[in-house]
């Protein structure tokens, strides 16, 4: 779909690297920009075939080089590559790209429609935009994170970085309508987005509720509240995810248990004091996660297992999204190409493709 398009891309870590590969999933040819010691996330935890865990799920089907960007010689390279492409992403803090010669008023004077995205934490708030933060500060900041508190109302460490893919999603999708519109109106544009705020704007729900009611938990039939919306533990000390929020699906999942007596109490509460909630609990103690998963499959009422990481592989639905050729699982998008699937690029794999073309222009800036 996005065949013809190049993305140049300077952003680190995770959420930047994150966006331009659902671009190059879509078809852009994605040329990542690296300094000569490489993305951090190169480095980052566990290493995969030689490169960092982060690095290696978040880089596929991209080109890499390396340009030192505070030399001369590097930022002309980059205002080369630059004029000759459709979009930017970088993910520095703020006034660094400026600094580099690298920002919006200086690429646009060489590219007079390109789309410039910057994916920052907090965009361009005065009071916080050169703090540094990270996927958990985010979360807390956002009130997403109370939002996942313990029984003891304790907030629970996420071990999935939320705000960093929801921020890479968000850049992606602003980077593409930006395509759009500068495909429609010769036009292009600097586009800011805040991991923050966008975490921020999934709290809407939240916010109009507390501010008519005073209640902070969001939608009290979506936050385990009830019994026909919970999470269950089986026989096998796992768990079992029943969403059966339509009375349909609570009848459909009453009817194959064999308790239509319960098919009244469906949206009453998880609570010690509900019996119906405790025969429930009780239930679900008496089969293991695999008979519950099969009821879920035949009874069609939202019940789903609650997999780990390492069951997604084996587990059907996602067979023709994980990549089964390399020696580690990796997630494509839905519907993205194959030629994203390729292995994370080496440092500075493709110096010589991609920069001796300007070498041979010999074009200066």
């Amino acid at each position: 779909m996005l065949k013809g398009i190049r993305v140049i891309d300077f952003s680190n870590y995770l959420p930047g690297p994150f966006a331009s590969q659902r671009l190059a999933e879509l078809g852009a040819e994605v040329i990542k920009v690296e300094p000569e010691s490489g993305d951090p996330g190169r480095h980052l935890d566990i290493k995969i075939e030689g490169t960092g865990a982060v690095f290696a799920a978040n880089n596929r089907g991209k080109k890499s080089i390396t340009l030192n960007l505070k030399s001369e010689e590097g930022r002309n390279a980059a205002l080369m590559l630059i004029s000759e492409s459709d979009a930017v992403l970088e993910s520095f803090r703020p006034g660094v790209m400026k600094k580099l010669g690298l920002d919006y008023e200086a690429v646009k004077k060489h590219k007079q429609n390109i789309v410039y995205c910057s994916l920052t934490g907090y965009g361009e708030n005065e009071d916080y935009q050169y703090l540094g933060s990270h996927d958990l500060n985010y979360m807390a900041v956002s009130g997403v994170l109370a939002q996942l508190k313990d029984r003891s109302g304790r907030p629970v460490h996420p071990s999935n970085t939320i705000a960093d893919f929801m921020g890479g999603m968000a850049a992606s999708e602003r980077i593409l309508a930006a395509l759009l519109s500068s495909r429609m109106s010769g036009k292009g544009g600097h586009h800011c987005i805040s991991i923050a705020e966008v975490m921020a704007s999934t709290m809407g729900n939240h916010l109009l509720i507390e501010n008519k009611t005073g209640y902070p938990k969001g939608l009290s039939v979506l936050n385990g509240e009830i019994v026909a919306y919970s999470i269950y533990e089986t026989k096998d000390a796992r768990f079992a995810a029943l969403a059966a929020l339509e009375p349909k699906f609570w009848i459909n999942f009453c009817k194959s248990a064999g308790r239509e007596d319960w098919i009244d109490y469906h949206l009453s509460s998880t609570s010690g004091n509900n019996p119906v909630y405790l025969e429930i609990t009780e239930l679900f103690k008496s089969r293991s996660l695999k008979e519950w998963t099969e009821f879920g499959q035949r009874a069609d009422c939202c019940l789903t297992p609650v997999l780990e990481a390492g069951e997604l592989a084996d587990f059907p639905l996602f067979k023709s999204i994980l990549d089964t050729n390399q020696n580690h699982p990796l997630v494509k998008m839905h519907g993205g190409i194959e030629s994203a699937m390729d292995g994370p690029p080496k440092l500075g794999e493709h110096n010589e493709e991609v920069l001796s073309n300007i070498a041979k222009r010999n074009i200066k800036i």
